[in-house]
């Protein structure tokens, strides 16, 4: 796991300062590779590769970055890991070994000798693992930027006063002095609604992030050229194809089809010349990864988790037992609310631009417990949208299924109705029976409001998005911005076969997963130069996995059956048979307390107004009502938070 970094254009053939902007932008990204540090200049076509080295394979100066093939015509800088690389070196040696010398055993080198013998797009098809790959060919001038197909890793890019730009942090790009850094309030308001920046989007204007599966071609130096950006693999198409060639097989050869799909990937996602571990909270995912990685070891896995002691955040006793029965090298960590709290001051500079998931809080203190002891971690990530855990998916589709009886003309009834009663007035209305419902229907108002909404709604992702919206209508808070649409309709599947909840899906695996989860992890894991390894995102898996019916994911009540049925065979099921809970922290009660000056500080009204991003009265409004106790908005405050945070780092 490693940085890059680079850029293609100076405006001056001056050495000495292309050099140094080089070494800069390496130096932004150091934490994500401490270990080593190179950069490659071509100062007649002014092409700059930069990358800092995490060692995880070949530790020798042999695993050197920037590398060049044996002919000179590529070179490359490259971030992830290739797990089947020795597979991938015996082809290209042949039935008899010859037709190589190997300088090490990196795996960096076996890519690069992949796109010397095969060329870019059949390397692409033929690689397995997580990478995001900058490849300058000297032969026809061109750069490749590559990136994973499901976006374990990171890439932006983008002009900047006549610079192409690129790396695996915005930070990266910003220490170059091309950078100017405009704000792009567009992508504030996608930020509102989903508590992250969606792909191709970023917080900077004119600097994108690489779409998943993509690779882009660029061949001239012309401020704002797009360049050529096509898919070399596609989840549309996986989606479409598992659905014309579905699994044959009965549940039980399903089952016994995904353990051995399984054990085949978490073994070579073990494979490391440094210490290797897993995180483990004790749910189905991280469970069965750390089940199979033990079947498979010699020795004790080395496991990670994290405790809090408030009720309904704490999963770490349930990982102790899991841990206990598996024979795992256990550790564990209770974390107070201050070691929490002390993290915020770090999430801006982490995340690079506004994200907003308070998940990050523990991932990072995780990771950083993690990174104590190891240098690799695998986690359980992705079975939800793979394999239907998110329990919003049968919850949205029962209600669209509800509403879809309804005349849409009574429905347009319904909702007028409820809107006749602000949302406070429905709060005061039931305001008696209040102490008698659960925590979770105490903001009666605004859940009929928002119900109220998805009764004008009847397009299915249109419908989904809505419901899971922070502000609804971000454009109303955000000054001069105006909301991008066109990137939803990525995430939208024309396959007649596909149901409702598989739109769901596939429409997270697109953007919540990528954007959101890969993301929280990437960052805080990188920050303490932590590699992670999700071994569900192998796309042998994510194509198994969308041959199955919906009917082996979701059964009687059960999510994510199928990944159960696996479980049960390395762990006994009630060690792991509990309600879901999701790895947060309790933000709503920090926000009234230890939180409060922090808060109030980064949402004064006239700090609002001064800095002219926000209306402050939605926001104001909403705080005063937290504060009160009247309803719980956390997610919204926490949103607009984190922008702030991040506004004010960018001033220092």
């Amino acid at each position: 796991m490693c940085g890059i970094a680079g850029f293609w254009g100076f405006g001056s053939f001056d050495s000495v300062a292309i050099r140094a902007a080089s070494e800069r932008m390496g130096e932004a990204i150091r934490h994500r590779g401490p270990d080593d540090s190179g950069l490659w200049v071509d100062e007649a076509t002014q092409v700059a590769l930069v990358h800092q080295r995490l060692s995880i394979l070949d530790l020798s100066p042999a695993g050197h970055q920037p590398m060049t093939s044996i002919s000179g015509r590529y070179v490359i800088v490259f971030n992830g890991e290739i797990y089947n690389h020795l597979e991938l070196r015996n082809k290209l040696q042949g039935p008899k070994g010859e037709g190589q010398n190997w300088r090490g055993h990196s795996d960096t080198e076996t890519v690069l000798a992949c796109f010397e013998a095969w060329g870019i797009e059949k390397t692409l098809k033929n690689i397995v693992g997580m990478f995001a790959i900058a490849l300058w060919d000297r032969e026809e001038r061109a750069l490749y930027l590559v990136r994973d197909r499901m976006g374990e890793k990171p890439l932006y890019y983008g002009w900047q006063r006549g610079v192409f730009l690129f790396g695996s942090e915005l930070k990266a790009l910003r220490a170059h002095p091309a950078f100017s850094g405009e704000i792009e309030r567009d992508a504030i308001a996608l930020q509102l609604r989903h508590n992250y920046i969606p792909a191709p989007y970023s917080i900077y204007r004119g600097i994108k992030k690489l779409l998943p599966g993509h690779v882009l071609k660029l061949t001239g130096l012309r401020d704002g050229d797009e360049g050529l950006l096509q898919a070399y693999w596609s989840l549309a198409e996986v989606v479409e194809r598992g659905r014309a060639d579905p699994f044959r097989g009965n549940a039980d050869e399903a089952v016994t089809a995904l353990d051995g799909l399984l054990r085949d990937v978490v073994a070579g996602q073990m494979m490391a010349d440094v210490p290797l571990g897993a995180f483990l909270s004790g749910g189905v995912d991280s469970s069965t990864i750390v089940a199979i990685m033990q079947a498979q070891s010699v020795r004790p896995v080395k496991t990670f988790t994290i405790g809090f002691n408030e009720d309904g955040y704490n999963e770490a006793q349930h990982a102790k037992a899991v841990a206990r029965h598996l024979g795992t090298e256990h550790t564990e960590l209770y974390i107070t609310p201050q070691q929490a709290i002390e993290v915020i001051p770090r999430l801006p500079s982490l995340y690079d631009e506004p994200f907003s998931d308070s998940s990050q809080i523990p991932t990072f203190l995780v990771s950083d417990m993690t990174r104590q002891n190891v240098t690799v971690s695998l986690s359980g990530d992705a079975g939800d949208e793979l394999f239907a855990g998110y329990t919003r998916y049968d919850l949205v589709s029962s209600l669209h299924r509800r509403f879809a009886r309804v005349p849409r003309l009574a429905l347009a009834s319904m909702g007028a109705a409820v809107r006749l009663l602000s949302v406070e007035g429905w709060d005061r209305v039931t305001a008696p029976i209040k102490p008698f419902l659960p925590m979770r229907m105490h903001n009666v108002g605004h859940k009929l409001h928002r119900m109220a909404e998805l009764t004008a709604i009847s397009e299915p992702m249109n419908f989904y998005r809505q419901v899971v919206s922070h502000w609804p209508l971000p454009e109303q808070l955000v000054q001069q911005g105006n909301e991008p649409t066109i990137y939803f309709e990525r995430t939208r599947t024309h396959g007649k076969r596909v149901d409702y909840i598989e739109m769901m899906m596939f429409a997270d695996a697109l953007t919540y997963l990528p954007d959101d989860i890969l993301v929280k992890v990437d960052r805080a894991a990188m920050g303490v130069s932590l590699e992670t390894r999700v071994p569900m995102l192998d796309h042998r898996i994510v194509e198994f996995a969308w041959r199955l019916p919906l009917s082996m994911k979701m059964r009687k009540g059960e999510s994510k059956w199928i990944l159960g049925q696996v479980l049960d065979k390395y762990v006994p099921r009630e060690l792991i048979d509990r309600p879901k809970m999701g790895f947060g922290v309790p933000i709503d009660s920090w926000l009234r307390g230890p939180l409060r000056e922090w808060a109030e500080a980064l949402i004064d009204e006239s700090r609002l107004r001064r800095e002219g991003f926000f209306d402050p009265r939605p926001i104001r409004k909403k705080w005063s009502e937290h504060l009160a106790g009247q309803s719980n908005w956390q997610y919204k405050i926490w949103d607009v938070l984190m922008f702030q945070a991040w506004l004010e780092e960018q001033k220092k």
